[in-house]
């Protein structure tokens, strides 16, 4: 297994991200097995009262109790992809060198053809992620760079990039004060993201429009 190395991106709240993940042949071949051999959906959200359909690809994963609510529509899980499941293994024993341990219950995974394709600005702050919750992002193919902004005007937007076999970690607080978004840009070449949660409680009714369409 490869060393990974660590860095802190943000003082307060800890943002934080990692190179060298799985190493760049095991990065390579998850990539290529993911695309392969994933159900990729393009469901439409509900974006300020009209349906739009989303300008990406997506499979909601993980245990079975773990669904999730956004943007008025409610996503039962896919069962865990074994590849999947042990991505998610070696996330998690990553940030124990964080001093974080979290019980992963589901994965949110992105797939973006090319650099035209987006996710539109949004805190992944929906109540079933619970008050503090800590979100784990394994980036997988082209590099691209997130946008950050800050909620009430803390600092500066910044541009975090991403490169395959990375890792962003947004620990307890970050979904309070920023913003993120992946923004279009003309980089070429396909991008997957697979974006660690753990769901505290079954999705309730109570959501409201978001902008990440």
């Amino acid at each position: 297994m490869t060393t990974a190395e660590w860095q802190r991106l943000t003082a307060s709240p800890a943002l934080y991200r990692c190179q060298g993940v799985l190493g760049e042949s095991e990065a390579d071949r998850a990539l290529a097995t993911l695309d392969s051999e994933l159900a990729w959906q393009r469901p439409a959200l509900k974006l300020y009262g009209r349906e739009h359909p989303i300008p990406r690809s997506q499979v909601w994963m993980g245990d079975g109790e773990a669904r999730y609510r956004y943007s008025g529509r409610d996503f039962q899980p896919e069962p865990w992809h074994p590849r999947v499941a042990a991505l998610r293994d070696r996330v998690a024993t990553l940030l124990e060198e964080l001093g974080l341990r979290v019980r992963f219950n589901s994965v949110l995974l992105n797939r973006y053809e090319d650099g035209h394709e987006r996710m539109g600005w949004h805190s992944d702050a929906e109540p079933e992620l619970g008050r503090q919750p800590v979100i784990a992002a394994l980036s997988l193919g082209a590099e691209r760079p997130l946008r950050f902004r800050w909620k009430r005007g803390e600092g500066e937007p910044f541009n975090v990039w991403l490169p395959h076999d990375s890792l962003l970690v947004m620990g307890p607080g970050c979904q309070s004060h920023l913003q993120h978004a992946l923004l279009p840009r003309r980089i070429p070449g396909l991008r997957i993201s697979l974006t660690f949660r753990q769901i505290l409680a079954p999705a309730g009714d109570a959501s409201t429009d978001d902008q990440r369409a």
